[in-house]
């Protein structure tokens, strides 16, 4: 019996050490994505209660929104008040707000998840909008992603507080690694080219997951083309559609991947029951969750 208590001890440690080591190899930046992005469900302004925005020198004079959990900031105010040089133009026939400053490109288009930066692609699990009021909303840790703030929230008070010194976010093409971006980008629009845009960041989660499991290689491009026990892992690899230029919105998914946003860090494996009947993942790996047409598994 005592026996048997040590090596249950033993195995509770040895598993929190492996989800440490696991949470030690995410990015410092790594944000959790959810498998079914929100939505606003009102435009009406006045649903949705003030959130009070303070900074290191005082209070912004415009309040957030509160929309499904997810505090939202004026794009015009926040830009007005960190970045008061930048021209802002709004493309009404697109719905997309253009901001042009020192060292800062930034496009917001209603209706979209994704704040475009500096060439980086910055991923919310709830989407940019217009409200009733005219005003374009967006998600408030976006924005302060844009100037390398960070975003406190105060349950205490229902506030949230912008610190730090207002800094352009680093160029895409200097943060994002070339050859990382060029083959992450291939294998997402080769393995799930026309599937949700979330499950395509799903499929380069597993790519990159395995480049930091001790179980495969450490590059993306190793791990696309790796040959365990003799066997191709990816299926384009096998018939060379690897080779095709990749979807343009799966450029995207792989900026968002390498931007540290994860649908999770654990998936390891992933296949289409549609294209495969009988697969050893199934009968051997554990079931993790289903996106679409393909099914994930850690």
């Amino acid at each position: 019996m005592q026996k048997t208590k040590t090596r249950r001890r033993m195995l509770s440690v040895l598993c929190a050490a492996l989800l440490f080591s696991v949470f030690l190899a995410l990015p410092a930046n790594a944000a959790t994505l959810s498998r079914t992005p929100g939505k606003v469900s009102s435009i009406d302004a006045w649903r949705y209660e003030r959130i009070p925005i303070h900074t290191d020198d005082g209070r912004l004079e415009t309040d957030g929104r509160l929309i499904a959990g997810t505090t939202y900031l004026p794009l015009r105010a926040f830009f007005e008040a960190y970045a008061p040089d930048a021209v802002l133009t709004y493309h009404a026939s697109i719905r997309t707000a253009e901001l042009r400053g020192k060292g800062l490109t930034v496009s917001a288009r209603d209706g979209s998840n994704l704040l475009y930066a500096n060439g980086r692609c910055l991923y919310s699990d709830m989407p940019i909008k217009i409200l009733s009021d005219g005003t374009m909303y967006v998600p408030i840790r976006s924005l302060a992603k844009v100037l390398s703030l960070t975003v406190y929230w105060s349950e205490k008070w229902r506030s949230v507080t912008l610190s730090g010194t207002p800094t352009p976010l680093e160029d895409g093409a200097t943060y994002y690694d070339e050859a990382d971006l060029h083959w992450l980008s291939r294998i997402i629009s080769a393995e799930a080219r026309g599937e949700p845009f979330i499950g395509q960041v799903a499929v380069g989660n597993v790519v990159l997951n395995r480049t930091r499991h001790k179980a495969y290689p450490n590059t993306v491009k190793e791990v696309v083309f790796d040959r365990q026990g003799g066997v191709v892992q990816f299926s384009p690899v096998a018939d060379g559609s690897i080779w095709m230029t990749p979807h343009a919105t799966s450029v995207t998914a792989a900026k968002v991947c390498l931007e540290g946003d994860t649908v999770s860090e654990r998936i390891l494996f992933f296949y289409a029951p549609s294209m495969v009947t009988s697969t050893w993942i199934e009968r051997n790996r554990p079931y993790a969750f289903t996106i679409a047409s393909h099914r994930f598994f850690y």
